[in-house]
């Protein structure tokens, strides 16, 4: 996707000042990638696992 000059400097300036938030959307999209793309069968196997042991947590609290 193409942008304005304009928006990709608010972007930079969004990012450089909302560290964290950059932070989690790069962790999202490098484990998206990895699953659609790299992932083996125990792989998913193993993210399922861990997914359904997070989300017991989660409804623990």
């Amino acid at each position: 996707m193409a942008y304005s000059k304009a928006q990709n400097e608010a972007n930079k300036k969004f990012a450089k000042e909302n560290p964290e938030w950059k932070k989690y959307t790069n962790y999202k999209n490098w484990a998206k990638g990895f699953i659609r793309n790299h992932a083996t069968k125990e792989d998913l196997e193993m993210i399922i696992e861990m997914a359904q042991e997070k989300l017991k947590e989660s409804n623990e609290d």
